[in-house]
């Protein structure tokens, strides 16, 4: 005896706008950075409404709004706001939590950058002016003093 079964179909089962509301607010937080996913959820709620008047509130064709809002479809951003739009949703932004895994550690401390002119000018066997590159007298140099009579 095989085991019967039917394929699942979600659209089936969001009847109200809360329903649609939650299974959309479900799959952002699910995969919030897997386009396809969200699109293709997109177009799960667009089948348990009317599709018919999805197209015509977009302007989009119904075979067009199909395809575009499969598992396979790529729509553009525009598409998906005109969606969004049509079927009363609007998009918002929120700043993530972050967490251990996201922080980014501080980067280290980077030494002076050296620039070509003093360089140039230290192979060429002259004083830099550049400030980062001028050398310090040491001790071991006798000091140019003036005489003054």
């Amino acid at each position: 005896m095989t085991l019967k079964t039917t394929p699942w179909d979600s659209a089936e089962h969001l009847r109200t706008e809360e329903d649609r509301a939650a299974y959309l607010t479900a799959c952002m937080d699910e995969a919030p950075e897997d386009a396809a996913f969200i699109t293709h959820a997109l177009g799960v709620v667009a089948r348990s409404r009317n599709m018919s008047q999805l197209a015509r509130d977009t302007g989009l064709t119904r075979e067009g709004l199909y395809k575009a809002l499969s598992e396979s479809g790529n729509p553009s951003f525009g598409t998906v706001l005109k969606v969004v739009h049509a079927m009363g949703y609007r998009l918002s932004i929120a700043r993530e939590k972050k967490s251990k895994r996201q922080t980014v550690a501080k980067p280290a401390v980077a030494k002076r950058a050296v620039t070509k002119r003093a360089v140039a000018k230290r192979a060429a066997g002259k004083k830099s002016t550049d400030k980062r590159m001028v050398a310090k007298p040491s001790a071991q140099t006798p000091s140019r003093a003036r005489k003054t009579g």
